[in-house]
């Protein structure tokens, strides 16, 4: 019977596994790696705890799927971003700092999810394929601004861009404001002037 038992999870959602995955952003949004229950993104979906494990084969490869999401989700934001920011590198790289903040603030998955060194021992070829188009985003203006130095330069955007992400999304950055312009604005300008004060 199609809504028997053993359908319910596929007659309901359709496609299960993004369905498991879109929970899954939520549920890391809101428990952290470190607290992320696989049997929480169940019973969010409404399916039993066993069902994510017909799809994914463990609680790493399902975060590692969860992460891939993210990163793609990052890559789209900031990829739209840099491409609305002119020919200048420096204003690309700046304002990739400025959407990182912005979505990591919102969904608080960023870089320390999708380079986990736990999940490196997963090695999901999606995951690392993800990772490697976003970091691309900040690498190439950071090459042409760099030269051999853009990787050291994209890590010093990236960590100024987490930490106004992360503080904002932990109410640090709310409480006494020093400006009323929003956070992934002042995660912008700090980039730019990180970048042009770069000797």
């Amino acid at each position: 019977m199609p809504g028997g038992p053993r359908q319910r999870g596929r007659y309901h959602h359709g496609d299960l596994p993004s369905a498991l995955v879109d929970a899954g952003l939520e549920q890391l949004a809101a428990a952290g790696s470190a607290g992320f229950s696989v049997a929480e993104v169940a019973r969010r979906v409404g399916v039993s705890t066993a069902a994510p494990y017909r799809h994914f084969t463990d609680r790493d490869g399902f975060l590692a799927a969860v992460a891939a999401r993210a990163a793609r989700l990052l890559a789209v934001a900031v990829g739209e971003a840099v491409e609305a920011a002119g020919p200048d590198p420096r204003d690309r790289l700046a304002a990739a700092a400025g959407a990182y903040a912005a979505v990591v603030a919102e969904r608080r998955v960023g870089f320390d999810v999708i380079f986990s060194p736990a999940l490196r021992a997963v090695r999901d070829r999606e995951l690392a394929e993800a990772g490697r188009g976003l970091m691309a985003l900040f690498l190439d203006p950071a090459g042409e601004i760099a030269g051999e130095a853009a990787l050291r330069l994209t890590e010093q955007v990236v960590v100024l861009a987490h930490g106004y992400a992360t503080l904002d999304a932990d109410g640090f950055l709310t409480t006494d404001r020093v400006t009323d312009e929003p956070t992934p604005e002042r995660a912008r300008r700090a980039a730019r002037a990180l970048i042009d004060g770069m000797r």
